[in-house]
């Protein structure tokens, strides 16, 4: 046989080559899919991240429904598909937490104050940069609603349609001019 294990003197090429890569998102994505596209898989191996890398690529990657249990400390602690130890302990121990050997991480894991300190630093920065417009800014676009305002308003500052019952504030006004002094001239004598 030619695809005898061992046999080295074959020839020919692969008979059937596709002609396309396979794509996990070809016919549109289902939660599931895009959750594992998406997934950062930290704390293991080189070996271990391509092994998860290719089932998610080729749709294998199964995430699990419930936490499975520790090998180091024996507790419902495993969140993550194929992985055998929790967070807490590859990260203590400094072992792959998929196949518990002492490797050399990629993408080391995050303790969990890491991320509120991440977490925390997106929320002062997009605070930042609302503090950051200038007054004069702020006070053309409250200029602006107000002028939008105006045009429906009813006559009473507490009836308004949004359900907003607070008292609007009034803003100085440039007077109305006079119409009566006006001079109008008529369309036929100009040409």
């Amino acid at each position: 046989m030619s695809s005898q294990k061992g046999n080295v003197s074959r020839t020919r090429g692969q008979k059937y080559q596709n002609s396309t890569a396979f794509r996990n998102n070809k016919y549109g994505t289902s939660v599931q899919v895009k959750k594992a596209n998406d997934k950062v898989h930290e704390g293991i191996c080189k070996r271990c991240k391509e092994v998860l890398e290719w089932k998610v690529k080729y749709m294998k990657y199964k995430p699990l429904t419930h936490p499975s249990k520790c090998v180091k400390c024996l507790q419902k602690a495993v969140k993550d598909a194929y992985h055998i130890i929790c967070k807490a302990c590859a990260l203590q121990l400094e072992l792959c937490a998929k196949c518990g050997k002492k490797e050399d991480i990629v993408i080391p894991l995050r303790t969990e104050n890491e991320d509120e300190v991440e977490e925390e630093g997106g929320a002062q920065k997009a605070s930042h940069e609302r503090r950051g417009r200038s007054r004069r800014t702020r006070a053309q676009d409250d200029d602006e609603d107000d002028d939008f305002d105006d045009e429906f308003d009813t006559g009473s500052d507490l009836d308004s349609s949004d359900g907003d019952t607070r008292p609007r504030n009034k803003q100085c006004k440039d007077p109305v001019p006079q119409v009566s002094t006006l001079q109008i001239q008529d369309p036929s004598k100009l040409g």
